[in-house]
Formats: structure tokens, sequence, C-alpha cells
């Protein structure tokens, strides 16, 4: 069960009202790295939680939390597009030409579809996109997914923070880098109360995996990558291998797939003589292929002639 109560999060004002910079901010709603994300991450990973409770809890709360977030940011949106005078965004727009190269212009359906308010969408129109969502009843995977989704947030709230000289924006910007700081932290946190997270999922056994390349680094470059990198020398992470660099080489096969069905028509039939054999007889494969479908089409036996 959900409460509301009609104030906000937290303060929210918008002493120059800016169309512009509610187009940006339509990112921190329905973007990849946006509010709407992780709060509907939160909740889907509560709701289908089957670790201990007090995971589920602080999931909860959380995903909570972010509603109230997501409204600020409604709210903000809302207040910018409120008066707001054509010559004010061209002004806006001379004095900062990052947003004006970058936005071009008010966002038409904060008027059009929305009546001067905020949409659920990115800041280039893109309806917010469920399958952003990260919810894989596996806590480890969901709290390292959690973290790097608060950091991409926090990284779009310093930009926005910077593009901005509204000190109503900067101050209601200002708190919510201070939830995603939190945020961050605790997801963390939940990683250290676990035991032997690594790999995720830790309760595979590690005897139904390739364990000869489980702690190797592919080099697949002509780069030099130094050797006292900490991801190609030293104790893995998780305590159960040493970090090894090797040159990258193939460790399978050529392929060789089976001609289409004929009625997909994706049937490639070479010319007499095309398909020369090659060392490894790939060539003569695929000729041979080729052949049985072709008997198949008109008929005829592999190797004989129609008169």
């Amino acid at each position: 069960m959900f409460y509301s109560d009609p104030h906000l999060a937290y303060t929210v004002r918008c002493d120059k009202p800016n169309p512009l910079y509610a187009k940006m901010l339509q990112q921190a709603i329905g973007g990849i790295d946006g509010e709407m994300r992780v709060m509907l991450q939160y909740l889907f990973q509560a709701w289908g939680s089957r670790a201990p409770e007090k995971y589920r809890n602080m999931l909860l709360n959380t995903g909570t939390e972010e509603i109230g977030h997501v409204e600020m940011l409604a709210v903000a949106v809302a207040l910018n597009l409120e008066g707001a005078p054509t010559s004010l965004q061209d002004e806006i727009v001379a004095q900062n030409p990052v947003v004006g190269a970058f936005m071009g212009g008010m966002n038409p359906r904060h008027y059009l579809s929305a009546g001067l308010a905020a949409t659920a969408e990115n800041s280039n129109g893109v309806p917010f996109n469920g399958s952003w969502i990260v919810a894989t009843g596996n806590l480890v995977s969901d709290m390292y997914s959690n973290a790097a989704a608060e950091m991409a947030g926090r990284v779009l709230a310093t930009r926005l923070w910077e593009l901005t000289d509204d000190p109503g924006m900067k101050d209601m910007l200002a708190f919510m880098l201070a939830r995603d700081t939190m945020h961050q932290q605790q997801w963390l946190a939940v990683i250290e109360e676990l035991d032997q997270p690594l790999p995720a999922p830790s309760d595979f056994p590690m005897e139904n995996q390739h364990n000869e390349y489980a702690y190797q680094f592919f080099l697949h470059s002509t780069a030099p990558v130094p050797e006292n990198s900490r991801f190609a020398q030293g104790p893995s992470l998780d305590g159960k291998g040493e970090f090894s660099m090797v040159s990258a080489k193939p460790l399978g096969q050529i392929p060789v797939l089976k001609p289409a069905p004929p009625a997909a028509h994706g049937t490639v039939i070479p010319k007499a003589g095309a398909m020369a054999a090659d060392g490894n007889g790939v060539g003569a494969k695929i000729s041979g292929a080729a052949e049985n479908v072709i008997s198949k089409i008109t008929g005829s036996n592999p190797g004989t002639s129609q008169s």
C-alpha cells in the first residue's frame, strides 16, 4: 500500500522559467538514466524479492522515495514552462551555446500533449521504455545494477546542475545529488554483507564451467596492457583464481550451416565450378549441400544432367 502527502519531498522553485531547460529535465524523468527507471527498478525488485525481508523493505522504501523524485522533476518541468517569453528563450540560447546546440527549442509536446506539463519521455521525446528495468531476482546482480543506475543518474544530475544558473533548480538538484550519493552507498553496502557475492550467481557449481578460462584477460589488440593492471594479475576478486593475460586465439570451429529450406527462399545456387574446395573441405561441403538443395528443387539426382 502506498500513501501520499501533498508536500513535495524537497522544495522545488524556479526563479527563471526556461522551456529549454524543461526539455533537458525530461532526461532525468523518462530517460534510461532517469528517475522513472530507478523507481520502477527498485519496486519490481522488491515485489519479486525472495531475499531476507530487510532487503525487500529497503527496496520498497527507496522505490517509494523515487516516486517523490519523479514528482519533484515533473513540477520542475511545469514551473520552467510557466510564463517564459520567446525573448527569454533567445537570450538563454545566446548566453549558453551548449543549451542552444543540444536543445534547439522547446519540446512542442510539453504544450500540445500535456498543456505545459511534463511527459513520460526523455529529452528527445522518446517514451520511457520498460525494458530498461533490471530485476533479475538475484540480489547481487540487482544491487550492482542499482549502484550503476545511481551512478549514471548522478552523472546526469551534475550535468543538469552545470547547465543552469537558476538558484532554485540548482538547490533542487543539490538535494537529488545528495540522495544519489546515499543510494550508491546503500546498494554496495548490501553486497558487503553477503558471503561470496562473486561471481554472481555464486550458488552455481564452479565445476560446471571451464575454469581454465575463468580468470584470463584475453588480449584482442596489439595495444600493450601494463602487466601491473589489477584486472590482469594477482588474485581474483572472488579469491578463487589468479588473473592472467593471454593472447586471444580461436577456440572453436569454422561454422558451416545447412542451407535454408526452399520455403524460406534463402537458397544460394552457385555457378558450376564457383565453389572450389579449400584445405578444410569447407567449399566441398557447401557445394555438396547446394547440390542436394538443387536436386530437391528440380527433382534430379546430384551429379546427373537433365536432358
